[in-house]
């Protein structure tokens, strides 16, 4: 009986697939009716990302809309500092607001909590039961220095102007949080993995804030560590890297990190990439989210550009996260075309 092959994994091992694989960053939100629909009766974000019935739903819809090859959990990079003990709410129009964290003796508090989390892990099994075959369950965290961020000043709203005070005035003290956060990545994924993720990415939102020495130290030095832990424990689930924005330092955590692959934003020129990052680890991403709302000519003439130019050991998605105002036609546009657009 001939296998039944899953294209992401394929491409992770750096082979070709039998089509190319697509999915979305932010797949499962606020432009799908349907997630609408769901978000208008719960009480909160956060209870619906607790809830596994909910979080199963929203999760499988673009999964049945678009035929995706990868469904990745509906859940938050901020979950973990909410369960370290971190007073966390998302507000309609502002976000996420979190207890800031106090550099005196604010680490001291944070005890890690796993069993807040058991809904997410339920998810993962609920979500694992019922997805076709060919299609690659992902599982996700926050990377270590963009989670700091939000803990350190308690939402995003002034470019995170505290965090960049620790890196000048408290380095250790940001050492320190890294290590727990760390560890705390490491026991959320591994329950991801034991539930049923397949692949797990780690999403450094706001890795571009940083260069240099800091980046090496804040989003390097932490990101290896976790990924050398899940390596020992797991060293056949495939890591994601999503370094958002980093620019001149893709090439050094591409390479230094440990990552399996890497996504790239839609600020990567795609010729470099295909020149100076694809022969080091595969590659996912570059098509901007602006583009996917504007559709037609101008979406179609990008993404046929990308692969073309870097070859079906490439997984298809966007620079970072879908937008709201994306019309869900745009998408299964693109899914269909990715799919029928030849590997050879």
């Amino acid at each position: 009986m001939r296998k039944i092959e899953k294209p992401i994994l394929t491409v992770l091992q750096g082979k070709v697939p039998e089509h190319r694989p697509v999915w979305l960053m932010r797949q499962a939100g606020r432009y799908l009716p349907e997630y609408r629909e769901i978000r208008a009766k719960s009480k909160n974000f956060l209870n619906m990302c607790l809830t596994p019935e909910l979080a199963t739903q929203i999760t499988l819809q673009p999964i049945r809309r678009f035929n995706m090859d990868a469904a990745i959990l509906f859940a938050d990079i901020l979950l973990i500092p909410y369960a370290l003990g971190v007073g966390l709410e998302f507000r309609e129009g502002e976000g996420p607001v979190l207890d800031r964290l106090d550099h005196e003796n604010g680490l001291a508090k944070l005890k890690y909590n796993s069993d807040m989390l058991m809904p997410v892990y339920e998810t993962v099994r609920r979500v694992a039961r019922e997805l076709p075959a060919t299609t690659t369950l992902i599982g996700f965290c926050g990377a270590p220095w963009t989670v700091a961020c939000y803990m350190i000043d308690g939402n995003s709203k002034k470019d995170f102007a505290e965090a960049k005070i620790w890196l000048q005035k408290y380095p250790e003290k940001l050492d320190e949080l890294m290590d727990i956060l760390v560890e705390a990545s490491f026991i959320y994924l591994s329950e991801q993995i034991k539930a049923g993720a397949e692949v797990l990415q780690i999403f450094d939102s706001w890795a571009g804030l940083i260069s240099g020495d800091e980046f090496k130290r804040f989003v390097i030095k932490p990101t290896h560590k976790l990924v050398q832990k899940l390596k020992t424990h797991y060293p056949h689930i495939p890591l994601i890297g999503f370094p958002r924005e980093a620019k001149d330092d893709y090439k050094t955590y591409i390479r230094d990190t440990g990552v399996d692959a890497m996504s790239i934003d839609q600020g990567v020129d795609i010729n470099w990439a295909k020149r100076e990052l694809q022969g080091i680890k595969p590659l996912q991403g570059n098509l901007s989210p602006d583009l996917l709302v504007v559709g037609g000519d101008a979406m179609m003439n990008q993404l046929q550009h990308i692969m073309q130019t870097m070859g079906p050991k490439h997984i298809i998605n966007l620079g970072h996260g879908v937008v709201p105002q994306t019309p869900p036609e745009y998408v299964k546009m693109m899914v269909d075309y990715v799919h029928q657009y030849p590997v050879n």
